[in-house]
């Protein structure tokens, strides 16, 4: 195993947004968290299944990513479902502006994680799929998994 899996803990993955998008480019976001909320994270009670991203006033904030209050922290918890700030170097950030303009593009939140240490996401630019699109996208899965089934069956004996 190479050293950026090993330091990379897995807290929440969005599997709906590589249904429903083309994912063209991958960026690394530090999210902006309180101090309950990082403790929530740690124990992975985290889900970015509604969330979406959008860029205000050259900021990248994120809504609807549900950080559940921390058990033990009564008055220092915040709103679940709050806007929190993506943090991104400027250049990325107008590159992400100027490409989400285009009809069909826009920010996607990929997956939550922490990378040594640290709170991060993995958004993608991603351009919306068709209805014919998805119907291809579960055709290939069906005969990936029948091939599958095939070879274990075809091993077995």
């Amino acid at each position: 195993m190479n050293k950026e899996t090993d330091s990379r803990k897995l807290v929440a993955n969005n599997k709906k947004a590589y249904f429903d998008y083309f994912i063209e480019d991958k960026y690394e976001a530090g999210i902006v968290l309180a101090g309950t909320e990082v403790k929530s994270l740690r124990m992975g009670k985290c889900s970015i299944k509604e969330a979406y991203i959008k860029i205000d006033k050259g900021e990248l904030y994120i809504y609807n990513m549900h950080v559940s209050p921390y058990e033990q922290g009564n008055i220092f918890n915040k709103d679940p479902l709050r806007v929190r700030k993506l943090l991104l170097h400027r250049g990325e950030i107008n590159k992400l502006g100027g490409k989400i303009t285009e009809k069909g593009y826009a920010i996607v939140p990929l997956s939550v994680y922490f990378s040594k240490g640290r709170a991060k996401m993995e958004i993608g630019l991603a351009k919306g799929k068709k209805l014919y699109d998805k119907r291809d996208s579960i055709a290939k899965k069906d005969v990936a998994r029948e091939a599958a089934k095939d070879f274990k069956i075809r091993n077995l004996y």
